[in-house]
């Protein structure tokens, strides 16, 4: 019970319609590349980087870990932070606070 579907294409050389096809696709592809956004690779810190920049000791972010004012991400026995997120824990210090 195979099928076989079979296109008629009239009055088109195969060489009208591979550079139809070609057309299509190119443009296809520079629309693609017009709006194309590239994934930002987010940054990660240090742990000195961050009380650095935060002006707080490593106690003091050992502790705000701790109690989950920052998330510390981990790869063996290293600890990060993304950069992203010092913004947002910063706010919430902050309004804390208040």
């Amino acid at each position: 019970m195979e099928q076989n579907n079979i296109t008629q294409v009239h009055n088109v050389t195969p060489q009208q319609l591979k550079e139809s096809i070609l057309s299509e696709v190119r443009a296809e592809l520079q629309n693609i590349t017009l709006n194309f956004q590239p994934k930002e690779q987010p940054e990660y810190l240090t742990r000195k980087e961050v009380a650095v920049i935060l002006k707080v000791s490593l106690v003091t972010l050992s502790d705000w870990n701790k109690k989950g004012v920052l998330k510390p991400y981990r790869l063996g026995n290293l600890i990060r932070y993304k950069s992203s997120e010092l913004e947002k824990a910063l706010i919430a210090i902050n309004s804390k606070k208040r």
